[in-house]
């Protein structure tokens, strides 16, 4: 994937682009995938398998890189309150963003974010900061939207405790996607879970790839998914129905990237 620098007032984040080559760009939709820790975006495209979705379904990925001058682990600060607003990282995310979307004439009304772990949590503060620039975003096995304010509140929502997800307690600023392994250790599935006023809930069990899964579906009263949650049961801390051939990649279960594009797309 070819790479480029964007830089402003915050400072400078280099970036990955996926363009598929078997069809014109303009128009395309965009979705922008924000990494885990110890994570770049070559790795999380080849575990994501997202650029072969971009191929057969026809929409642009960008994949923004944390650089290890920033965070030594390339975590997105995510916990940090100046990177929780318009400024700051989420800054340079949306920066990205706009330039790619202007560069290849892409529709800029189609355009989503979604990320794993820390990229999760980010994709998180991306979509709340920036409602009118994302319609609609996704979140593996991250965190809610400003659930810290510290590297300490940070690991205490990471374990479940503190203040978790009790700012998710109605309706999100844009729709959101969110899937979690109850096996996961590394951040408690109840970060996951987002407790959702005035809309019309709709359970569903089933089995996908030797895995089983709880799928929570709510609406809003004019019928649109506001918020789908998967629970998949047995599954850890990676990439449901992933690729072995990059990190965090469980090749077992529900297929995350499709799924997420096919919630992307109907928004």
């Amino acid at each position: 994937m070819p790479t480029a620098l964007f830089g402003n007032a915050a400072g400078a984040m280099s970036y990955s682009l996926y363009l598929p080559s078997n069809r014109a760009t303009r128009g395309m939709p965009l979705v922008v995938m924000l990494h885990g820790c110890k994570q770049d975006p070559e790795d999380f495209a080849a575990g994501t398998r997202m650029n072969r979705l971009a191929d057969e379904l026809g929409f642009a990925v960008v994949y923004p890189a944390q650089s290890t001058t920033a965070n030594v682990s390339r975590c997105w600060n995510w916990f940090q309150p100046v990177h929780q607003r318009r400024e700051g990282e989420p800054s340079l995310i949306a920066g990205i963003t706009r330039e790619v979307v202007a560069r290849h004439g892409l529709d800029a009304r189609h355009v989503y974010v979604a990320g794993l772990s820390a990229g999760g949590a980010m994709a998180a503060v991306m979509g709340n900061a920036y409602p009118e620039l994302y319609a609609a975003m996704g979140i593996h096995s991250g965190l809610g939207y400003a659930v810290a304010s510290d590297v300490t509140s940070a690991f205490a929502a990471m374990q479940g405790k503190g203040a978790g997800n009790a700012r998710s307690a109605s309706t999100p600023a844009i729709p959101m996607i969110v899937f979690h392994g109850d096996g996961d250790t590394t951040v408690h599935p109840s970060n996951g879970e987002h407790a959702m006023i005035g809309t019309l809930e709709k359970v569903e069990k089933g089995h996908a790839n030797g895995r089983a899964f709880t799928r929570t579906t709510h609406r809003d009263p004019a019928g649109r998914a506001v918020l789908e949650h998967w629970l998949v049961h047995g599954a850890g801390h990676a990439w449901s129905g992933g690729s072995a051939s990059g990190s965090y990649a469980d090749l077992s279960g529900p297929d995350a990237s499709r799924e997420m594009l096919r919630f992307f797309l109907g928004n």
